[in-house]
Formats: C-alpha cells, sequence, structure tokens
C-alpha cells in the first residue's frame, strides 16, 4: 500500500499547484503575499541575529516563540491564512486509522508560508541565544520540536473547533473567542509601547516562567545547553516532546470522534424546528425599505446575526474599532483621530461581500440579469452595513472625543469617518466583483485553498484604494489646521466628509455594477470552491 503520509502531502501540493493554475492574478497574489511574509521574516530572523549578546536576547527569544504558538493556536480560527492544511472531515469516507492520518496531515501542515515563516522565526530565536557546540546542537532539536508544537497545538485546535464553528451553537463561542482576541492584540499592543519606554528589562521575569512552558521551553533549552546546565535543558526539551505527544494524541482523539460520530451540532427538536419555519411578524424588517432593496438588507443583517464566521468578524472588527481609540486615550496618548479606526475596522465588512453567500450565490445570480439589478443588489448590502457602521462609527468617535476632552475637534472627526466609510464601502463593492473568494463553511479556514493571496491582495488593495480616494477629505482638514483662522472652518468637515462619503459610496456602486452583472459566472465560481 502506498504511504499514507507521502500521498497527502501530494496532495496537498497538488491542490496549491491547481489552484494557482487558475489564473495569472491568483500566481501572482501568492507570489506576493509570499514574498511580503518571507522578507518580514527574513527582518525578523536579522533583528533577532543582532541581539545576540545583549542581557536580555534570551528572553526575547522565548517570549517570541511562546506569541508564535499563540498565534498558531488561534488565528487560523478567525482570520484568512496561509494555512491550507487539509479538512479531516473530507477524508471521512477513507478507511484510514487515526494514528496513520495524524501523522500525514502533520506533515501536510509543515508545507506552506506558514510553517517556514515559523521556522524562519524559530531559528533566530535560536541563534540569538545560541553559544557553544552544545547550544548549537540543542538548538537544532529545539527548532524541530517547537516547530512540531506549534503545528500540532493549531491543528489540535482547529479539529476541534470544525463542526464547532459551522453550527449554529457554536457562533456565541466564535464571538467570545473574536473578542478575546480583539483585546488580546490590545494587550500585546500596549505591552510593547511598555517595553519601548521601559526596556526589555521588564520581560525577564515573565521569561522566567514562559521559559518552562512549551514549545518556549524548546527555545529555552538552548540557552540552558549553552550554560552547562544540560540537565535543565533535558528537562526542557522533555516538557516540549510530552506538549507534543500530548496535543497528537489529543488530535487523534479529535479526528476519531470526527469521522465516527455523527455530527449532531445542527438538529433541532420537532417543536424548534417548527418555530423557526414560522413566519415572522413585525419587528425591526417593519423599518427596512420595501422592494428588493429591503429584501437584500434583510438577508445582509440575518447573515451577521446568525452566520457563526459573519458574527465573529462582525464582532471582533467591532471590538478592535472600540478598543484601539479607548485604550490610547486611557493611556493619555491617543489622539480623538484614532476614532476614524472605527469606520475602518467596520469598512473592512464590505469587502467580498458575494464570498459569505458561497455556492447560494447562484440564487442570487439568477436574480441580476442587468446593471440596474446589480446596483440595487450592492445598494442593499451596502445600506444593511451603514445601519450598524454609521452609527457605531458616531458614538465612538463621541466617545473618545469625551475621554480626551477635545470637543472642538468632533465635526472634523466625525467628517473624516464618514468619508472613509463611504470609501471603503466604494472600494469593497469593486473589489467583490473584482476578486472575489470563497469563505468554506465546514472547517476552520476563512479562505478556500488557493486564494489565500487573492484574498490578502483584495482587502488591502482596497484599503489603500480607500485612503486614495479619503485624501481629499485629508487634505482639507490638514489645510483648515494649519492655516490661519482655519480652525474656525473646521466644523464644516462634518456636512462635507458626509456628503463625500455618500457621494463616493453612490459612485462606487454605479461603478461595480456592471462588472458584477457582466461576470456573474465567474464570481460564482470564485465564491462557490470551498
Amino acid at each position: 500500500m502506498t504511504d499514507v503520509t507521502s500521498t497527502v502531502v501530494r496532495l496537498k501540493l497538488s491542490l496549491l499547484r491547481n489552484g494557482l493554475r487558475q489564473s495569472g492574478g491568483r500566481r501572482a497574489a501568492f507570489v506576493a503575499s509570499a514574498v511580503v511574509a518571507l522578507l518580514f521574516a527574513a527582518l525578523q530572523l536579522l533583528g533577532l541575529v543582532l541581539l545576540r549578546g545583549h542581557a536580555h536576547a534570551d528572553a526575547v527569544a522565548v517570549l517570541a516563540t511562546a506569541v508564535l504558538a499563540l498565534g498558531w493556536a488561534f488565528m487560523p480560527l478567525f482570520f484568512p491564512s496561509g494555512d491550507e492544511t487539509l479538512d479531516p472531515t473530507r477524508l471521512v469516507l477513507l478507511p484510514l486509522r487515526p494514528v496513520p492520518l495524524v501523522r500525514a496531515l502533520l506533515a501536510a501542515s509543515l508545507v506552506g508560508i506558514g510553517p517556514l515563516f515559523t521556522l524562519v522565526l524559530l531559528v533566530g530565536c535560536a541563534v540569538s541565544v545560541a553559544h557553544g557546540a552544545a547550544g548549537y546542537g540543542v538548538a537544532v532539536v529545539g527548532v524541530v520540536l517547537a516547530l512540531l508544537v506549534c503545528v500540532a497545538l493549531a491543528r489540535s485546535v482547529a479539529a476541534a473547533n470544525v463542526r464547532l464553528l459551522t453550527s449554529r451553537k457554536g457562533r456565541d463561542l466564535a464571538v467570545l473567542s473574536g473578542l478575546v482576541i480583539a483585546v488580546g492584540a490590545q494587550l500585546v499592543n500596549f505591552g510593547a509601547r511598555s517595553l519601548g519606554s521601559a526596556g526589555l528589562g521588564e520581560l525577564a521575569p515573565v521569561a522566567d516562567v514562559v521559559r518552562w512552558l512549551p514549545p518556549a521551553a524548546a527555545i529555552g533549552a538552548v540557552r540552558s545547553a549553552s550554560e552547562g546546565a544540560y540537565g535543565q535543558a533535558v528537562l526542557q526539551l522533555a516538557l516540549s516532546a510530552a506538549a507534543l505527544a500530548l496535543l497528537v494524541g489529543a488530535w487523534a482523539r479529535t479526528l476519531t470522534r470526527l469521522m465516527t460520530a455523527p455530527d449532531g451540532s445542527t438538529l433541532q427538536a420537532p417543536d424548534a424546528a417548527i418555530r423557526s419555519r414560522s413566519p415572522e411578524g413585525g419587528g425591526p424588517g417593519r423599518l427596512l425599505p420595501s422592494g428588493r432593496t429591503g429584501t437584500v438588507m434583510a438577508r445582509s443583517l440575518r447573515y451577521v446575526w446568525r452566520d457563526p464566521k459573519t458574527k465573529a468578524a462582525w464582532v471582533t472588527s467591532l471590538a478592535i474599532g472600540l478598543l484601539v481609540p479607548v485604550f490610547n486615550a486611557l493611556q493619555g496618548t491617543g489622539s480623538v483621530y484614532f476614532a476614524c479606526f472605527a469606520a475602518g475596522m467596520l469598512g473592512i465588512q464590505m469587502y467580498n461581500q458575494f464570498g459569505q453567500d458561497t455556492s447560494a450565490f447562484w440564487m442570487v445570480a439568477t436574480t441580476i440579469s442587468s446593471s440596474r439589478d446589480a446596483y440595487v443588489e450592492l445598494r442593499g448590502r451596502a445600506l444593511a452595513l451603514l445601519v450598524i457602521t454609521l452609527p457605531y462609527a458616531t458614538l465612538v468617535t463621541v466617545l473618545t472625543t469625551a475621554m480626551l476632552g477635545d470637543w472642538p475637534r468632533l465635526p472634523e472627526v466625525l467628517g473624516l469617518s464618514f468619508a472613509l466609510l463611504g470609501a471603503m464601502l466604494a472600494t469593497g463593492a469593486w473589489t467583490s466583483a473584482r476578486f472575489p473568494y470563497s469563505i468554506p463553511q465546514e472547517g476552520h479556514r476563512n479562505v478556500a485553498a488557493g486564494q489565500t493571496g487573492l484574498a490578502w491582495i483584495a482587502i488591502f488593495g482596497g484599503m489603500v484604494s480607500a485612503a486614495l480616494l479619503c485624501s481629499p477629505v485629508i487634505a482639507l482638514t490638514i489645510a483648515l489646521n494649519v492655516s490661519a483662522g482655519g480652525e474656525n472652518w473646521t466644523w464644516a468637515l462634518l456636512p462635507v466628509g458626509a456628503a463625500y462619503g455618500a457621494t463616493v459610496t453612490w459612485a462606487g456602486l454605479r461603478g461595480a455594477a456592471p462588472r458584477t452583472a457582466a461576470y456573474l459566472p465567474e464570481i460564482l465560481s470564485a465564491v462557490s470552491k470551498g
């Protein structure tokens, strides 16, 4: 029998290769994202190597490894990721035993940009603390152990959440996880700022604890071996190896359950099913416009409330959009202009509008026969976003202004927020039609295999375009603030920004409508790949 490991690795390589063969744009996006990731990894490697001999190099290396492990554990669940490991639920019908399957999937997980990026950083961490033959010898073992623990941690967490993230009952946990990630990202940001003012010595107490926690213990063993503490180094490597064994064992048990037990996560009791099919009367839906616009708005808002991945993305954006300006204001280093972050985070939700429909987009596509139909469809989706984003951006701006006591700048910041929001709605409509990608409903990934680079290019390209579209309002704001007597006219930025945002949104929707109508088959093919 052909070895399962080599077969699964070749299968993954084939999937990646076939995904890149679909279009030149997809290949270019993949190459661009790979170059950016590896360039960043190379710069980090250089920085870590330059830390050799520094008194606190070991603390940086150990904590960097711990942060990498946390990223591997949680980030792939909620953000587009370069990790395209095969979804184990797709192999349910094959006669595979858990242990060979785990070994095969672990090997397949080591193929990709993400593992290579992690390997480069781990090598940098090990080199920054290694000294002598013993140190470098342990570094080789430590880097391999740390990488395997990171990958096994990611796969075990992902496997445990495959059905949870695709079930109705799991949406509340997904929302909570999004909040945890949002808060954690801000805590890391503020911790980095504190280090910038207090020095790396502040890391030492935390690093003394973390160096005994896998996989950071594997890098901690390098330092121990370099200092001649061989017993301590062996113990730290043993801890990492034990963690790897436990993670692989937990992963194998999860795979067994996934591939043998029925999925009852979405089953309803008969009376609940009857109630879910009963017509809804009244409610907030009465406030929506009549006709197709109101129908599209209701559908989009229902996605936000019911779909676990869409809801998690929204709640994460809402949390980060509030935490960034508020936490900066609490630190006393913030500015009222940070309030524009709320509009920016929520404007991202306009990107890839058709991807959230997945294969069900064909039902929408059958109702679009002209540019007018496409325009009404896009307008309804944009209005659904505005129902949430406009009051939220206003609330965050007012709250930030109140915390900083800078009330004279409230009109101009609101105007900037509205202009930025309009620019992102316009570019989001265009990228939804030009760079659509699939959001798999099954599994833990947020981007279908082969489309990761396309997703990143679409999002960041759209954000850069939105910033350029918003530049006239930004230039006017700067001009009024630096000119003599201009501060007396900054109030006018509120109506100007609102009018500019509305105009740009209208123009963006109008411009994206013809392409949406003309390329419906291509869009449907792209969003149905998951």
